[in-house]
């Protein structure tokens, strides 16, 4: 992949990534916290399909208008298939590990993320890493250490998948910025959802085929039934999810992935914030630290 550059031939645009990859994890993060809030209501699967039916029309709604009803499929598909493919992979990965670990333990590992980020520009893109860069990526995951704090006790072989997911996310930028840094970010944000739609219908049907004792679970539990409320829940997870799709293609196609990387740490400060809104926790100074240092780390990584 290391001759990849020719599509880096446009500017990088430093001001606009890291905005829109802050408002990107602002907005992932709100909808995590809304996950949290209804979780025992929805089957992964159904957030899937569900969340993506709605943005899908959205999209469509956009592109149509933009391309005056010329809507194309990408060149290069077979990049923004395998783009997706690792997304939704990455979801995959993070939420099965949700059932066997506990949820500041899963966090941890999957912020590991900035460093494959980092790892991966280096190995593949050929982007030179300073040791100021290095130093803010490892600033940024003391700071997420700091305010997580997970105990050895809370780690065992479920550990490897929040792993896996961070190493498929890390991949799926480095693609952004290679080999799909000038398609249309809206397009990226459907191709996901398209994809979304795929793997949660497949797997939905394939829980059919399982005995009605296997059914039960995030990962293997029945559709729950749609109201008012779970419609209104769905809605903001599509919108959630539409910000948080075209956002990172931007954010990745604007800047350097090891400094965009960097920002997304930015996730576990919104963290925090949701979590004393919605469920009343305050953090304590040791969180307050660990914010600082990925605020930090953040600044840094803009002087390497």
């Amino acid at each position: 992949m290391k001759h990849a550059r020719p599509q880096e031939q446009s500017a990088d645009s430093i001001p606009l990534a890291v905005g829109v990859i802050i408002l990107t994890v602002l907005a992932l993060s709100l909808g995590d916290a809304l996950i949290k809030m209804t979780s025992g209501s929805f089957v992964i699967w159904q957030i899937f399909v569900l969340r993506s039916l709605i943005a899908i029309p959205v999209l469509l709604g956009i592109l149509w208008t933009r391309t005056r009803g010329m809507i194309r499929v990408p060149e290069a598909i077979g990049w923004v298939a395998l783009r997706s493919g690792m997304l939704v992979g990455m979801w995959v990965c993070y939420y099965l590990s949700l059932s066997e670990l506990t949820l500041p333990a899963a966090a941890a590992a999957y912020y590991t993320l900035p460093i494959f980020i980092t790892l991966f520009s280096a190995l593949f893109v050929g982007d030179h890493i300073s040791r100021t860069g290095w130093a803010a990526v490892f600033m940024g995951f003391l700071g997420v250490l700091l305010i997580l704090r997970p105990a050895a006790g809370d780690f065992n072989t479920y550990a490897i998948l929040p792993l896996i997911s961070a190493m498929l996310y890390a991949g799926a930028m480095i693609l952004t910025r290679t080999r799909c840094r000038d398609h249309d970010p809206l397009m990226l944000s459907l191709a996901l959802n398209f994809s979304f739609v795929i793997v949660g219908g497949l797997a939905a049907a394939l829980i059919l085929l399982l005995p009605e004792t296997a059914r039960h679970g995030f990962l293997l539990a029945p559709w729950a039934g749609m109201g008012a409320a779970e419609w209104m829940s769905m809605t903001l997870l599509a919108a959630a999810i539409l910000i948080g799709s075209i956002g990172a293609a931007i954010a990745y196609q604007n800047g350097p992935p090891a400094m965009i990387g960097t920002f997304d740490f930015a996730y576990v400060g919104f963290a925090v914030i949701w979590g004393f809104v919605f469920f009343a926790e305050v953090p304590d100074m040791t969180s307050t630290l660990g914010i600082l240092l990925i605020v930090g780390g953040g600044i840094l990584s803009l002087r390497q």
